[in-house]
């Protein structure tokens, strides 16, 4: 289950963490592995480390039913992985060759043959099939059914307070299906999968942002309210537009026409059309032309209350306008997912990949590592991989909680964004001037102190770390080709001796007192409906920004896919196409003040007033070169027109 990244709040996300589940993830797809049964081969990653003798409550009741994914390997899983990282690196002679949906599927998608036998082997164990696509057989059955198929027994495990069925073995597949078999998913419960079918709610509560507020950044000084680090401190801005976003990060005369960007998150905003053409109206966006803006959704949507289905459609929303700003010209298909679980999620990037949708996707949400187990990371892996083989580059926020420690008691970064075949969004807080003018950035991490009792002073100053933009050293991805040579060893080697993956790549703004200004239909507080503005931020902001600006790219290299960006990102590393971004970029302490509403909407229960610190993102940190906060920087005005040679 995953959750959104949008943040209303500086440090108030809007879906909750969820349930630990414990895995590891290598670089590239799971090799089929002889089991300990002959004639099987193990699908690596399908027995949880939760599941051990100590938490082991017996063994699950034979009648209880099980519901899975068998996802498919393919014909040359290991082929695939090396023609997305030929096709994506500017240093390959194979670089910018990429196939089409069709021509991939049939160079490395599943055989007509390997669906037919494991959809046999299946049958043959009392497996009832419910469905078949070229990624995945899904089926039901008995638990019986399930451990003779999968040649291992299925228990109950004590997991924190509650209980969770799991493999007591890893589970494997008839070595003659030949390494058909990806993995399976669905042998464990944890965390519990509904199955009821659900209408969409209404949505969220409205929230409105309290004055005094900064047209741009600097422009409106609390001049009434105590120093910060020894002077006096702005008001927080509005919320920036696509104006200034566009002047801030080099999108000169670009619109990204022509290229065609995608997003995905769970469920629909109902009121997506009229709130993208509303808000574009008003901030001098250019008008929504028939067609531009379309979604694709499910029949059908699921589990919307465990879920937080309304919290989702201000994620929509964000999402579109903020790809709408940054790039008018640009098409935008939403993809929208059945529910915030993994597998309805990645039927969306299917949707994508198959059809080719489009060749930037951005996807603001996610979970910590802990969370992610290697079945399901293989099964996201093989998306990327076919998405690059196609020239379609995935973009995920890095995540909105620092280095997690506050959030989980446990340092570690996010997921889908930790996979090497994704290009991880960090955050920052941005200062844009009067006339547009870029001033500065910090890496976004934000302490908070509210306004003492007197008016005097800040208590506690700076305060309690509230949010800021994900980042670190992965446990379980190796670190790959492309971070070599530019990732600090101290941070690649971070948890040992052993170089992995770091995050994020690339970033741009995040911070909620930084944020962006969107416009969507809130309930108000009467019950009634009606469309409002109000400031946000997060990684959830800082993933559209760069996919809009990536569209801008990809529109001066004649139209021609960026694909897989990270290679060609970390190859421009250093020069002047970014933003080398730091967490003190004016030798002193910088923040700003805010005032909100008690209740999140007017003045009715009183306001608060506190100050915002920036550049304070935990135990990470923005510093000169790549960093942990910020990746290797964010765009600057040479950055769209570099890839012009490319």
């Amino acid at each position: 289950m995953r959750s959104n990244r949008a943040v209303l709040r500086a440090g108030v996300s809007m879906a909750a963490t969820l349930p630990l589940l414990a895995g590891a993830l290598a670089f590239g797809i799971p090799v089929a592995q002889a089991a300990d049964g002959p004639g099987r081969d193990t699908l690596a990653g399908t027995k949880p480390t939760w599941a051990t003798a100590k938490a082991d409550k017996g063994a699950t009741a034979d009648s209880s039913q099980v519901s899975a994914r068998v996802y498919l390997a393919g014909r040359d899983a290991s082929g695939l992985a090396a023609y997305a990282k030929a096709v994506s690196d500017p240093e390959s002679a194979s670089y910018g060759k990429y196939l089409s949906a069709t021509q991939a599927q049939n160079r490395f998608g599943a055989t007509e043959a390997q669906v037919a036998a494991v959809t046999s082997w299946l049958k043959s164990a009392g497996l009832k099939v419910t469905g078949s696509t070229q990624h995945y057989v899904s089926v039901t059955g008995d638990v019986a059914d399930a451990e003779k198929a999968f040649d291992t027994q299925l228990h109950n495990y004590a997991k924190g307070t509650k209980t969770y069925r799991a493999p007591s073995k890893t589970a494997s597949a008839p070595a003659a299906l030949d390494g058909a078999v990806l993995t399976v998913t669905g042998l464990d419960t944890a965390p519990h999968k509904a199955t009821h079918s659900d209408t969409l709610p209404p949505p969220d509560a409205v929230f409105n942002n309290a004055g005094p507020f900064s047209s741009y950044y600097g422009s409106n000084i609390a001049s009434t309210l105590p120093d910060a680090y020894g002077t006096k401190i702005p008001y927080a801005v509005q919320g920036y537009t696509g104006k200034q976003l566009r002047a801030a990060y080099g999108a000169g005369t670009s619109t990204g026409k022509g290229v065609r960007v995608a997003i995905t998150d769970a469920y629909a905003s109902p009121t997506i059309a009229y709130d993208a053409a509303t808000y574009a109206k008003k901030h001098g966006d250019a008008k929504y032309s028939s067609g531009q803006l379309r979604q694709v959704l499910p029949s059908d949507y699921t589990k919307t209350e465990e879920c937080g289905a309304a919290g989702w459609y201000g994620e929509e929303t964000l999402d579109v306008e903020a790809v709408h700003a940054v790039a008018p010209g640009a098409s935008i298909t939403y993809v929208g997912a059945a529910s915030c679980y993994d597998d309805d999620l990645l039927d969306s990037l299917n949707k994508i990949v198959d059809g080719h949708l489009a060749d930037i996707v951005s996807n603001s949400w996610g979970d910590i590592e802990a969370n992610e187990t290697p079945d399901i990371a293989a099964a996201y892996d093989q998306v990327f991989q076919f998405g690059a083989v196609e020239g379609i580059g995935f973009y995920f926020s890095s995540g909105d909680n620092g280095d997690e420690v506050a959030n989980t008691g446990t340092k570690q970064v996010d997921t889908p964004a930790n996979s090497a075949w994704v290009t991880a969004v960090g955050g920052t807080s941005l200062a844009v001037g009067k006339g547009d003018k870029y001033k500065f950035e910090t890496g976004w991490g934000t302490e908070r102190a509210v306004l003492s009792a007197d008016g005097a002073g800040w208590t506690d100053f700076p305060g309690a770390f509230t949010s800021g933009a994900g980042g670190g050293t992965s446990k379980t991805v190796s670190q790959p080709f492309y971070q070599k040579g530019v990732v600090p060893s101290s941070l690649a080697k971070a948890n040992g001796t052993t170089a992995m993956r770091t995050v994020p790549d690339i970033s741009a703004v995040a911070d909620p007192n930084t944020g962006f200004k969107v416009g969507q239909t809130q309930t108000q507080p009467d019950g009634t409906q009606a469309y409002s503005e109000y400031r946000i931020g997060g990684t959830s902001l800082a993933a559209p920004v760069i996919a809009g600006v990536q569209a801008l790219a990809q529109q001066t290299r004649g139209g021609k896919p960026i694909g897989f960006a990270n290679p060609a990102i970390y190859a421009k590393y250093g020069s002047k196409a970014y933003h080398d971004v730091t967490d003190n970029p004016t030798g002193s302490g910088l923040a700003v003040a805010r005032v909100d509403f008690v209740n999140g909407y007017d003045a009715t229960d009183g306001l608060t007033t506190s100050v915002r610190s920036l550049g304070k993102d935990s135990s990470l940190s923005a510093v000169k070169g790549y960093d942990d906060v910020t990746g290797v920087g964010t765009p600057a005005s040479g950055y769209v027109q570099s890839y012009r040679r490319h």
